[in-house]
């Protein structure tokens, strides 16, 4: 399954051109600066020299080959994605005409050309989302080890010119890369390159189909105020699930019953059978169980390094040094500032920290705490694939998090909690298309 790990760090690349193109789209129409012409020049041509030619051809002649051949219920998916295939270029050009065209300075074309490149930006936004969260899903299903051999084989020697391992002597490449560095919110290190970060947890892990993680009619208070009235969930083995619901409803609460501090008044909390109600914090951790809290808390003064061997301080010395290794090929742009106090982070890479913390401690259960509260867009596309990698490599996610839509839609199952109760539950996607909760958390 290599070839997805290239297919989606090629993605991480596309997006990145995506968001610099909608950034310089929206301020287009305000003013027409020839270095942001210049700049939407090279990825324009980017997209027309690589992904047309090289990314999108392979993907059709492949790995959609083969899942078409092993699943007859891929056919709608794949045909509206080789529509999209088909239109991506021609939209393309048109925007390459724009920027070719005598008149591209006056008021009226510079419309027009913002709205193509937002319009562009949508697009491959939705079509990756569809690629990585319904296809590859679905191929990693169906799939036979001779399938995933022909289409590894296709794609091992495929070099995406961004890449570090790319034609970094090209000096359109060189300038698109300085640029790109310039627009957007330092992304530098977000998300790393999966292929590199597979030590964190093996690839092609089939999970255990048994219970990770219950809990039993759960009563809590703060004072004398009950939050969670009897509250109950059920997490399996190698499962994402999600919390979603409205501040307030106890979401945060249950992962700190879960975690160990915040005290039980009733109920019981079960890990892989065993009763862990009463068990200390840091025996929980011992057992396997690692939160990445709501707003980071990291330590500041303390150096980034340090923050994360205060993640693996219940496991013994010699292992430390190994897991650094891997979390820095998972965020290098921690192992590059490794020195500096945890303070002077963004939000965004405070926030890759608490993950990198969670995962020094080598988790059989990881509970995420609103991953995404704060942070830029394009701070939170990383986020979120960072935690479909480690979905699909075994690891039991609980995640509780603001941005319903996007938490629903890479859920196994989810439940929506009110009030310190859960009112529905169900498969992510079937709750993502039920309509009362699409009115009461997506707005519509």
């Amino acid at each position: 399954m290599r070839a997805l790990s290239v297919i989606e760090a090629e993605h991480r690349n596309m997006w990145r051109m995506a968001v610099v193109l909608e950034a310089l789209a929206r301020r287009l129409p305000a003013q027409a600066d020839l270095a942001d012409l210049q700049t939407i020049e090279l990825i324009i041509d980017y997209f027309l020299t690589f992904t047309e030619k090289f990314h999108h051809p392979k993907e059709e002649d492949y790995l959609f080959a083969r899942l078409r051949q092993r699943s007859n219920e891929a056919g709608e998916m794949l045909d509206r994605l080789a529509y999209q295939h088909e239109m991506s270029p021609k939209q393309l050009e048109r925007i390459h005409l724009l920027l070719a065209s005598p008149q591209r300075d006056e008021p009226t074309r510079l419309e027009e050309l913002s709205k193509e490149l937002i319009s562009f930006h949508d697009r491959l936004g939705e079509h990756m989302r569809l690629e990585e969260d319904v296809a590859f899903v679905m191929a990693r299903k169906v799939l036979t080890a001779e399938d995933w051999r022909e289409v590894d084989a296709a794609f091992a020697a495929h070099v995406d010119p961004l890449s570090e391992d790319g034609q970094s002597g090209r000096e359109e490449i060189a300038l698109l890369r300085s640029r790109i560095t310039q627009i957007l919110p330092e992304p530098e290190g977000l998300g790393g390159h999966i292929a590199r970060a597979s030590a964190i947890v093996p690839h092609d892990v089939t999970p255990p189909a048994g219970m990770m993680l219950e809990v039993r009619d759960l009563v809590t208070r703060y004072g004398r105020i009950e939050v969670l009235h009897g509250l109950s969930i059920e997490v399996r083995q190698g499962q994402l699930v999600a919390l979603v619901g409205a501040n307030g409803a106890g979401k945060t609460t249950l992962l700190r019953c879960i975690s160990g501090v915040q005290p039980v008044s009733g109920g019981a909390i079960l890990l892989k059978g065993d009763a862990i109600t009463a068990a200390r914090p840091d025996a929980r951790v011992r057992a396997g169980v690692c939160q990445v809290p709501e707003g980071r808390q990291v330590f500041a003064p303390m150096t980034i390094e340090d923050n994360l061997k205060m993640g693996a301080y219940t496991r013994p010395a010699s292992e430390i040094a190994e897991s650094l290794k891997e979390v820095y090929a998972l965020f290098p742009i921690l192992q590059e500032k490794r020195d500096l106090p945890a303070g002077t982070l963004s939000g965004g890479q405070q926030q890759m920290l608490a993950l990198g913390r969670a995962l020094m401690g080598k988790p059989q259960l990881l509970l995420l705490d609103e991953p995404s509260m704060g942070l830029a867009p394009l701070i939170v596309e990383e986020i979120f694939r960072i935690i479909r990698m480690l979905k699909q490599n075994g690891i039991t996610i609980l995640l509780v998090e603001q941005n319903a839509r996007a938490a629903l839609s890479i859920a196994d199952h989810a439940y929506v909690v009110e009030t310190g109760r859960v009112t529905l539950q169900g498969p992510g996607p079937e709750l993502l298309a039920n309509d009362d909760v699409r009115r009461a958390y997506l707005g519509m």
